[in-house]
């Protein structure tokens, strides 16, 4: 762990060889490292996301997250942002998967990389990490309430996308869930679901729910921060990724 790092907005030539922005974030020094990558919310690539990549090099990562609505909206505020990728449907899972790719293969070719890689995402980053664990060499995953790997979405929900239950055999990562016992996506009839199909298809996996916690419940500046479920979650994680990316 160093309280020593560096943090800057970088380039990447992402999916399609578009180039995006992305958020990077370095603890000082030339040790080898993991390296993690952050999936933004739904509400978009802004301060408290940036937050958590920073806590990464905290934690002795090479972090990145790529801004999944900069082509839409390059410039924009995220709340700006993330209006724009609601209504176009969200982002589209190729996309995001080549996205992430990207992210994967900048922190690989990064000096100070061990060639593991971690990602970790929230809300719609949740379910955007185990897509990107069921089609990418990745070292560990985690899912932080991600709605829809399992379940029906509603025909009246503002994403264009499906549940990754045809995916979910593929995975081929260990997999962190975080979720809360109160929400309502996922509910905790779809958490069980998942940990059903994973258990059938030997998948490494652990799952924890939080009694009292909600949707979003790792957002500090949200009514649904849970600081008991969040500082469990952030141990569990630090612990998951020691294992798994070798930090």
């Amino acid at each position: 762990m160093s309280d020593s790092l560096t943090a800057e907005t970088i380039r990447i030539t992402g999916h399609g060889g578009d180039e995006i922005e992305a958020y990077l974030a370095r603890p000082q020094g030339q040790e080898r490292r993991g390296g993690v990558i952050v999936i933004h919310h739904m509400p978009g690539y802004d301060r408290g996301t940036k937050e958590i990549v920073r806590r990464f090099a905290e934690l002795g990562y090479d972090a990145i997250c790529p801004n999944l609505y900069f082509r839409e909206a390059p410039g924009a505020a995220p709340d700006d942002a993330a209006a724009v990728g609601r209504a176009n449907g969200g982002v589209p899972d190729a996309r995001l998967i080549g996205d992430v790719s990207a992210a994967a293969a900048h922190l690989r070719a990064l000096p100070t990389s061990n060639g593991k890689v971690g990602v970790i995402g929230y809300c719609s980053g949740g379910r955007q990490s185990v897509l990107a664990a069921c089609n990418l060499d990745l070292d560990a995953a985690v899912d932080c309430y991600g709605a829809f790997v399992t379940g029906t979405v509603p025909a009246e929900f503002p994403l264009r996308i499906t549940n990754l239950v045809g995916q979910l055999p593929r995975l081929r990562a260990p997999l962190l869930g975080l979720f809360g016992a109160e929400d309502t996506y996922p509910t905790p009839a779809q958490v069980a679901e998942l940990g059903q199909i994973l258990t059938a298809n030997g998948k490494d996996f652990e799952f924890h729910s939080y009694e009292g916690a909600g949707h979003a419940f790792f957002s500090t500046n949200r009514p649904a921060y849970n600081v008991a479920a969040a500082n469990d979650g952030w141990e569990r994680i630090a612990a998951f990724y020691a294992d798994h990316l070798g930090a």
